[in-house]
């Protein structure tokens, strides 16, 4: 299954309240429900003004699907080829 990461401009984003961001993910969630278990929410990653999302989905047509349902903005969609980190560097 394809990896995908999401950027998302959402101006405050690190300033949102815990509340918030369970809020967020519920229905996040909720909508992955909807859709099917082809797509999957692995992470996301919180800065001040953006939220970068790994997503498992069959297509970057899934991904914008759920953003479009859920009113998130997917402004970069970009597949994911290899992940290296410091053990890449041991061979």
């Amino acid at each position: 299954m394809p990896k995908y990461i999401i950027e998302r401009e959402i101006p405050g984003a690190g300033k949102l309240t815990p509340a918030e961001l369970q809020g967020v993910a519920q229905k996040s969630c909720s909508i992955l429900k909807y859709l099917g278990p082809q797509i999957q929410w692995i992470e996301s990653y919180v800065t001040d003004e953006k939220v970068y999302c790994v997503y498992l989905a069959p297509s970057e047509a899934m991904i914008r699907e759920h953003a479009e349902q859920g009113g998130f903005p997917a402004n970069s969609i970009r597949q994911i080829r290899t992940v290296i980190d410091p053990t890449t560097a041991e061979g």
